[in-house]
């Protein structure tokens, strides 16, 4: 499977928990779980939430790709 995100990289980067993320969107663990594993990928509208509270340039969260 394609790694799309690098969203748990950037959450240890900023010292943060998916629990945290998940409680500042309302969003259920288990689901910012599978964002973080890449089983599933947020909305771009989600990830641009995500850009903003982590206060971060959504490329960031994106692996780039050739």
């Amino acid at each position: 499977m394609k790694q799309l995100n690098r969203l748990k990289v950037v959450l240890v980067e900023k010292n943060r928990s998916g629990k945290w993320l998940a409680e500042q969107l309302g969003k259920d663990p288990a689901t910012i779980s599978r964002w973080c594993s890449n089983s599933i990928q947020p909305s771009i509208e989600t990830m641009a939430q995500i850009a903003e509270i982590l206060n971060i340039d959504v490329r960031e969260l994106l692996n780039k790709s050739k």
